[in-house]
């Protein structure tokens, strides 16, 4: 495939763009001659015009009248050349077609990158719209027609890097012997006598299928990745803002040796697939060390590991950034400066509950404070406090690391969640003899709470005692701020929200637009809705044995309480959520 490129073509320079940019009065002569200057300090500086512009923009000296930015750039000389503009999303290639269209070099010659291809036709990504001598190269070997498209030099250039090395190293890993031992497991385990059972782990190929997963997830905001074993080939996929998104199909050959290799980092058994293991590793992200807890569990085509990523910069962030008005904040701040008691956060799996105990106890745990938590497992290791992880194998449950900690002179007790009455009764004791014990529940809103703790066998008259609050929460997903659109507002579906409130209704909202930043789904990050339920002396002689949750709840209203429903309302308001986002995840209120 290597020839000369025709004397007809031309590669697009900086001057070339610059010169079009005057031309259509989108900067100045003294800024032409500016940028000019500041080109001629970048080699390959042919191929990076979109990078010179926005690079010198920031530089310290860099002034144009009009801002420019990568993408607007892009769709810019998109138009003036004459081609859709496509932004490169890597969740949406599908590595093993495209990166077959042509080699490596190839595609880096001619400034191109597959991004998909199906039947009848291959779509191609050009940073180099003069150069089209491939198209017939490729058109002839692929017998199809051959699509161009126009996306920005640097995107192709680091996503050709990332796709065609990953693609190498899928290959590598799948021309490994004895891939069929690995690929029927548990349900369907055929045992070949004679013949090796596994790949090796400490593969090269293995090891950078391993990096790339780990990075691919940091660079797309992914709270979970998921590995999900099937027959034949088995699914990668990543859990963002809350939602899954299928990224990659790797043999499940292959899906093995990755497993393998996690399991060896996390201090795993690799032996064992018959049983769920649980195991944890660190790794950087940005030179910033990153904790994965890792859990597997036997399926029917192998074993599927799920690893969950903590961030420690969520620690840094204040509650205002976690999503607390000021009431809130003003409430749990209360609760939490107290010397004794009992304070619960409660929702689902996934609702933020960890994230609002670490931050809490991170502001608390000053140099004049001993803070001691157990927990199952340990979420993140933080050196202010004091960590122990539950072992049930050799008896140490919640029960008995509250009973162990109590002898360790703690100030602040962090239970990672009360289960039973033996643990309940644990925290309750702490608490009375003068600690202060904050643990997680699993109900619906925060009076249930109450109800939840009489259930398990608390006595009404120590919860009374104890008890200083409740918190529920969940997280809902924030609007894209680059792409949101404001509208009217329908009568009948704000009554919806509302109801049995009632919340004036404004003029206008916003909802969920669409861009690439956002992948089209109009969200961007996560924020926390909160609902405080202080036990006050009122609510306190509430507290029966048979009291039930939704009178806890009227009462609590009845003293300023906002529920969860009522607290997502309040970010439709400002403009940081959707109605359909806050009717997706905050429960309706039982008040009639």
């Amino acid at each position: 495939m290597k020839k000369a490129i025709s004397q007809h073509e031309h590669r697009l320079t900086v001057d070339e763009v610059l010169d079009w940019m005057l031309g259509d009065q989108l900067i100045d002569p003294q800024e032409y001659a500016e940028l000019h200057s500041f080109s001629l300090h970048w080699e390959n500086r042919d191929r990076q015009a979109v990078e010179v512009i926005c690079q010198y923009q920031a530089a310290e000296k860099g002034r144009l009248r009009k801002h420019f930015t990568e993408e607007k750039l892009s769709q810019w000389i998109a138009a003036k050349v004459g081609l859709p503009y496509y932004f490169i999303d890597p969740l949406k290639i599908d590595v093993v077609k495209v990166t077959t269209v042509c080699p490596k070099p190839y595609a880096e010659r001619y400034g191109i990158l597959p991004v998909a291809m199906d039947e009848h036709s291959v779509t191609v990504a050009t940073s180099e719209p003069f150069l089209r001598e491939w198209e017939a190269d490729l058109g002839h070997m692929l017998k199809k027609k051959m699509k161009r498209v126009y996306a920005n030099a640097q995107d192709i250039a680091r996503y050709s890097e990332e796709l065609y090395a990953f693609s190498k190293s899928v290959k590598g890993a799948s021309n490994r012997p004895d891939q069929r031992s690995s690929q029927l497991t548990n349900l369907e385990q055929l045992v070949e006598l004679g013949e090796k059972s596994d790949l090796e782990v400490n593969n090269r190929h293995i090891v950078s299928l391993v990096n790339w997963l780990f990075q691919y997830a940091f660079d797309q905001r992914a709270s979970d990745i998921h590995l999900e074993p099937r027959r034949g080939k088995s699914n990668v996929r990543f859990r963002i803002d809350g939602v899954m998104h299928h990224v990659y199909e790797l043999p499940s050959a292959v899906m093995d040796a990755v497993v393998s290799r996690i399991k060896t980092l996390g201090r795993m058994n690799i032996a064992e697939k018959r049983r769920p293991q649980d195991g944890r590793l660190k790794t950087l992200k940005n030179d910033n060390e990153v904790e994965l807890r890792l859990s597997t569990m036997p399926t029917a085509f192998g074993e599927k590991m799920v690893m969950r990523i903590f961030d420690p910069e969520i620690l840094l962030k204040n509650f205002s950034e976690l999503g607390f008005n000021k009431k809130e904040q003003q409430l749990w701040r209360e609760m939490s400066h107290q010397a004794h008691g009992i304070i619960l956060v409660t929702g689902p799996t996934g609702s933020g509950k960890t994230t609002t105990l670490y931050s809490t106890l991170k502001q608390l745990a000053t140099a004049e404070v001993n803070v001691c938590t157990v927990e199952d497992p340990i979420e993140l290791i933080e050196p202010g406090f004091n960590q122990m992880q539950v072992q049930h194998n050799i008896g140490l449950n919640f029960a008995a690391g509250i009973r162990t900690l109590m002898r360790q002179d703690p100030d602040i007790i962090m239970v990672g969640e009360i289960r039973d009455l033996e643990t309940a009764e644990m925290a309750v004791q702490a608490s009375l003899t003068g600690h202060l014990v904050l643990s997680t529940l699993h109900t619906n809103d925060a009076p249930s709470a109450v109800t939840r703790m009489l259930e398990l066998g608390v006595k009404p008259y120590l919860i009374k005692l104890t008890l200083l609050g409740v918190m529920a929460q969940r997280l809902i997903r924030t609007l894209c701020p680059k792409c949101k659109r404001k509208t009217a507002v329908d009568e009948a579906e704000w009554r919806t929200l509302v109801q049995p409130f009632k919340v004036e209704k404004p003029e206008t909202i916003y909802r969920p637009g669409g861009c690439n930043d956002c992948r089209h789904t109009g969200y961007a990050g996560r924020v926390g809705i909160y609902e405080v339920f202080q036990n006050s002396p009122t609510i306190q002689r509430r507290i029966v044995e048979n009291c039930d949750a939704t009178g806890l709840q009227r009462l609590a209203l009845q003293q300023g309480m906002r529920t969860l429903r009522l607290s997502g309302v309040e970010k439709v308001l400002t403009g940081l959520t959707s109605i359909e986002e806050v009717l997706r995840v905050a429960p309706e209120s039982s008040i009639s």
